[in-house]
């Protein structure tokens, strides 16, 4: 490593693309942690709102009958769920409790559906 010299200060400027590119990354590395789940046991995905900086990711298990995972039922849209949820944590280093909800697939399908309103907590 690069020892950084008196007076001297390094800088990193990213766009928006690249930070959330860098946080999804950074879930996925820490699903474990964040979801209570190992990331080859799942299957999942994220989306973001640039304009109102928001973003979530989801990750499921479906599979067929040989085990594969299935993807996401097409009826749910990740950006209206995003939408029609309350934030699940005020911060991602919180000490107590969970970090994530719990949802079924007819939830998140209800949820895509709506057009307002905020779903309680599920487990």
């Amino acid at each position: 490593m690069k020892k950084l010299k008196t007076g001297r200060a390094r800088v990193i400027k990213i766009s928006k693309e690249a930070l959330f590119e860098f946080i999804y990354e950074k879930f996925i590395e820490e699903q474990s942690q964040f979801l209570e789940v190992e990331p080859t046991e799942v299957a999942d995905r994220f989306e973001l709102n640039f304009a109102d900086g928001d973003f979530i990711f989801a990750a499921w298990r479906d599979e067929d009958p040989e085990g594969n995972f299935l993807p996401m039922p097409g009826q749910i849209d990740l950006r209206k769920v995003m939408k029609n949820i309350p934030d699940t944590t005020s911060s991602m280093f919180s000490p107590i409790g969970k970090l994530y909800r719990e949802y079924t697939f007819d939830e998140l399908i209800g949820l895509s559906e709506s057009d307002g309103g905020q779903s309680s907590d599920q487990d």
